[in-house]
């Protein structure tokens, strides 16, 4: 049987998709404590597997001069940081896996994150089966978005909504901790058991004193999983987009995870001088190192729209097809954006922006969802149509000219 030949672009597009999942899925793996989620990490790194495979094999093919083989080398690279990704993302499900220690601490941080992301089967006799998307509305109705389904052995991510789920499907979902049984009864599935944060009145006195040190370290792995995820999908973007200046973001992001895993080794080391068990911490070491490792590998890929040599044609124009392009926007005082959620922008339709991330304070904010409130200050990264960019700035107040100060037109791009 002939397989059917993919495309670079369609290549470039399943690997950000999967790669993007496989980090999610290894972290709620950990704040589960989910042997199940840990097992779909396992498989998607086969499936980026043959990914990797594929691209490599394109380039061989190609490669027909030194000329050829100096513009393909990028791909080539960009393969080996895909696959870092996969085994960086292996490592921290192995946490699970291998029973290695996870203080309860890291658990309760994730529990009070904004979002999480968890794994549904649709059982018989779900509601929900037969029922297209767009009728559930899942967003809507439980503030969960359906990221990927798994059916059978095929992946379909990002699923639209004339997309039906079926029985036995397995749902991958993210949004707020409590949407999840919200969403798992529709998919005919009891209450699961979700772990009870601990609050300081249930410490004793002598435990405060302890996890300080622990604390600031959980808090630490907390944002390396933050800027790993952020990482990831600002790098992808700056390739598909031929984007210099993501690439840039991208690397700023890896300073901030090479100062926070310095940083956490101190703390790693004061709290385990005063636990009892300090084999505890080696959960936290295995999961700031693969982390960090992310971001390096994300970094590494941003490299493939640096470089002065030009990329063959045939990734050229792989990269070419790219019609969007991604602006930035401040949402400045007294604009119509101030204190509005993306939701009620409605800027998908207004403006057919998507805001991929929102930096805030220091800190980016990944994908984030409709019920996100804007503040002034705000500093938004969307992609969408040229014409979408002037509409979104307008909104959000921001006076420059489109072109300037931020992402725009694709000539500005490499």
């Amino acid at each position: 049987m002939t397989m059917e030949r993919r495309s670079v672009k369609d290549l470039l597009v399943m690997a950000k998709d999967e790669a993007e999942l496989i980090v999610d899925l290894a972290y709620a793996a950990v704040f589960f404590d989910d042997g199940d989620l840990a097992a779909e990490v396992f498989r998607l790194e086969v499936g980026i597997g043959e990914v990797i495979d594929e691209l490599r094999m394109i380039c061989l093919m190609a490669a027909r001069t030194r000329q050829d083989a100096e513009g393909l080398a990028g791909v080539l690279a960009l393969a080996s940081s895909i696959e870092t990704i996969a085994d960086s993302a292996e490592d921290i499900a192995q946490v699970v896996m291998r029973g290695l220690g996870v203080p309860s601490q890291l658990r309760d941080d994730l529990w009070h994150a904004e979002e999480v992301v968890a794994r549904l089967e649709v059982r018989e006799g779900s509601p929900m089966a037969g029922i297209p998307l767009r009728e559930l509305g899942l967003p809507a109705g439980t503030g969960m978005w359906l990221i990927a389904i798994r059916r059978g052995e095929g992946w379909i991510f990002g699923p639209g909504g004339g997309e039906t789920p079926r029985q036995n499907d397995m749902l991958f979902v993210q949004g707020p901790r409590e949407g999840v049984d919200l969403v798992g009864r529709l998919a005919g599935l009891p209450p699961r058991d979700q772990p009870i944060p601990k609050t300081p009145s249930s410490l004793s006195p002598p435990d405060r004193t302890i996890l300080s040190h622990l604390d600031r370290a959980v808090d630490l792995v907390v944002e390396l999983k933050n800027t790993s995820e952020m990482a990831v999908g600002l790098a992808y973007s700056a390739i598909l987009l031929r984007d210099r200046r993501l690439a840039q973001e991208v690397a700023a992001l890896e300073e901030v995870s090479d100062g926070l895993h310095d940083e956490l080794e101190g703390w790693v080391l004061r709290a385990a001088a005063e636990l009892e068990n300090p084999e505890e911490l080696r959960g936290l070491i295995h999961i700031s190192a693969a982390s960090e490792r992310i971001v390096d590998a994300a970094r590494a890929m941003t490299r493939l729209v640096e470089v002065e040599v030009p990329p063959h044609p045939i990734i050229a124009r792989a990269l070419a097809e790219a019609e969007e392009v991604v602006v930035e926007a401040r949402v400045e005082e007294g604009s119509a954006a101030v204190d509005r959620s993306l939701g009620e922008l409605r800027l998908h339709l207004e403006a057919g922006m998507e805001v991929m991330a929102i930096h805030r304070h220091g800190r980016w904010v990944h994908r984030p969802r409709p019920p996100r409130i804007l503040e002034p200050g705000d500093r938004l990264l969307a992609l969408g149509p040229a014409e979408g960019a002037v509409r979104l700035r307008v909104l959000c107040g921001d006076r420059r000219p489109v072109g300037e100060g931020g992402w725009a037109e694709p000539e500005d791009a490499v």
